[in-house]
């Protein structure tokens, strides 16, 4: 051992082993700071330092890791759920994960993109009142179901911009019309389109996640979309939705009448953004959160276990 490697040591061990700080260790050893970091470095390097870290027994810290790396998601949050065949109790055990993750990850100058769905009913639900500086919340899907229901967009958003005492951004239309023509006749409404442009600047977007089945929100009366309208596309692989996008399990946009019947944020507007969380998970969603994380369309999710491991064994 050279004197190099035996001052690398000692640094090292005074630093990890006797908490001492950086500063500390150089008024002690007569040594500059900048040469303490760059032995501290050189210990790591040689081997002479093995850093690990632990995980709580009940973290799933580890599998979290996995899933990031494997589909290239900046954040993974998972949750063990007490009945993955209910939508119910998925809702609202995961909207209570995102509200944990939502107080710590939003910060001031924020422009929030939200959409709707029970999931995300009961985030706000279990979020408490927390003041922001210059947030602003937007809405991104126009109103879907009845304007008095707990899930609407409309309501959604107006809650979440009581808790932050934030600025609002309603968009006052449908999600969608019975028409292309009645689409575009709204979309051009100068204060639709005002709406339209602010959602350009939303940089976090929490979003649920829809499968396409008879029993989901979307279709569950078929006031909204009827299943008639939706089998075509079922038939060509579509599995899920995300602010209405319907998509196949690659995470491919379909083209439908469907689509451009839309009034909300547009897809590429949702891979812009800079972090979409997208929150579900459940027996019945499974294929949704896959084709959703294959097309980007989120990067960023919190979802269950068993999802999570069947996420991490579906093939290349």
């Amino acid at each position: 051992m050279n004197e190099n490697q035996r001052v690398a040591l000692k640094v090292a061990r005074l630093y990890y082993e006797d908490g001492l700080t950086q500063e500390e260790i150089a008024n002690k050893l007569r040594l500059s700071r900048p040469k303490v970091s760059r032995l501290l470095q050189e210990a790591r390097n040689a081997g002479l330092v093995k850093i690990t870290v632990a995980s709580f027994p009940e973290s799933h810290t580890d599998l979290e890791r996995q899933l990031e790396q494997r589909y290239n998601l900046l954040d993974v949050l998972l949750v063990e759920l007490s009945d993955p065949d209910s939508y119910v109790h998925t809702a609202r055990e995961l909207g209570a994960a995102a509200a944990g993750y939502f107080s710590r990850i939003v910060q001031d100058s924020d422009t929030i993109g939200l959409t709707w769905g029970l999931t995300l009913a009961s985030m706000i639900d279990n979020l408490s009142p927390d003041k922001k500086n210059r947030v602003t919340v937007v809405q991104l899907t126009g109103g879907i179901g009845e304007p008095d229901s707990e899930t609407h967009a409309t309501d959604l958003v107006r809650r979440l911009s009581m808790m932050l005492d934030a600025n609002l951004q309603l968009l006052p239309a449908p999600g969608i019309v019975k028409t292309v023509e009645l689409s575009q006749l709204l979309r051009s409404e100068p204060y639709i389109a005002q709406v339209l442009e602010q959602m350009n600047r939303v940089n976090l977007a929490f979003v649920g996640i829809g499968a396409l089945n008879r029993d989901s929100l979307m279709m569950r009366n078929e006031r909204i979309i009827t299943w008639k309208e939706v089998q075509p596309i079922v038939d060509r692989g579509a599995v899920g939705d995300i602010g209405l996008h319907i998509y196949d399990v690659q995470g491919n946009v379909l083209s439908s009448e469907i689509e451009q019947r839309l009034i909300g944020a547009s897809a590429e507007i949702y891979r812009q953004i800079a972090r979409v969380v997208g929150v579900a998970g459940g027996t019945g969603k499974y294929y949704s959160i896959l084709g959703g994380v294959r097309g980007r369309l989120i990067n960023t999710l919190i979802t269950d276990i068993e999802t999570a491991k069947r996420l991490l064994a579906e093939p290349d």
